[in-house]
């Protein structure tokens, strides 16, 4: 892996074009706007960052943000790169390394890019996000009574990047295939709102987690519990139950409805125990007669449960299933 290559064939420009940073051209080779680095706090520098598109190099003369540098001004497309993902220098340069203009990982990137594909004789366009973030554990996640390795089977992680998932925990989502689609972003709070999705991202078009309840060594007789939402998906898991889909809300779309259909013989429902979920329930039993319900307690909802209360719900809900 040669820096050098790497920092000369590297485009800064498309680099900041791809973290969605803006700033204004002010002369022939040289950009300035507000910073958009991680260390940087002040509201009043609004135009204290650089850089030299020719030179391929950046700086930031903000007094607390170089502080938060340790005292460094600047930098190179490497140094930008590693500051704006919270990663080394090696593992920035290892994003950059085949000459690309922009990160293999997605930093700060709100929007989509857009893949043709075929189905049923007519183009559609989906969205998809071919990168992947850099992601770490964090103690909300075990606040929520998820553990380590569950969060990892899963990808999910807090992004301390850029952008729209700045500080949120990141849930990867995935198509059928187990292709990366987009991510999701919670807060640590419940200020609204508390989830985001990328602009023009459809969330009805995907089943959370269907590509690995469907693998044959997860699938328990063409079975699936469904839920609303991720950490939900994450807790049934978590009590033992890998064929546990979500819809990331409480009605089924018909392109979900199509997927559950084909890839399921029986279901399960377990929504959330309020007024919402009561609803989405008696709508799915309506479209799957031989559904069973797992109803969870009134006003609470599977993520809040015990992992012997998912069990035992579960269980007499599966062995009607079994039976019927």
């Amino acid at each position: 892996m040669d820096f050098a290559v790497i920092k000369r064939n590297a485009d800064i420009a498309r680099i900041l074009e791809h973290y969605d940073v803006r700033l204004k051209r002010v002369g022939k080779d040289s950009l300035r706007g507000r910073c958009p680095l991680p260390t940087h706090r002040s509201e009043q520098s609004v135009e204290s960052f650089q850089v030299h598109t020719g030179k391929n190099v950046w700086a930031c003369h903000s007094a607390s943000c170089c502080q938060a540098r340790n005292g460094k001004v600047g930098g190179n497309v490497l140094d930008l790169v590693a500051y704006l993902e919270g990663c080394s220098i090696h593992e920035a340069a290892l994003r950059l390394q085949d000459g690309c203009a922009v990160p293999k990982v997605i930093g700060v990137q709100d929007q989509l890019v857009s893949k043709e594909k075929t189905r049923g004789g007519r183009q559609e366009k989906l969205a998809r996000l071919p990168f992947r973030l850099p992601l770490r554990w964090h103690c909300y996640l075990q606040q929520r009574g998820i553990d380590p390795q569950t969060a990892v089977w899963f990808g999910a992680g807090y992004y301390a990047g850029s952008g729209f998932l700045r500080g949120r925990v990141a849930f990867p989502i995935h198509d059928e295939h187990g292709e990366l689609v987009a991510y999701a972003g919670r807060r640590l709070d419940d200020v609204e709102p508390r989830y985001l999705f990328p602009p023009g991202f459809g969330k009805s078009r995907v089943v959370f987690n269907l590509h690995r309840a469907i693998e044959p060594a997860i699938q328990q007789r063409g079975l699936a519990i469904v839920v609303e939402g991720f950490f939900d998906c994450l807790k049934v898991h978590q009590a033992g139950y890998g064929n546990v889909v979500a819809l990331l809300g409480t009605s089924v779309s018909e392109r979900q409805a199509e997927l559950l259909e084909s890839h399921f013989r029986e279901l399960v429902v377990m929504l959330d125990g309020d007024e919402a979920g009561r609803r989405g329930s008696r709508t799915l039993a309506a479209r799957w007669p031989a559904a069973q319900m797992a109803w969870v307690p009134a006003g609470r909802q599977p993520d809040q449960l015990a992992q012997e209360e998912i069990q035992g719900i579960l269980r007499r809900a599966v062995r009607c299933a079994s039976a019927a």
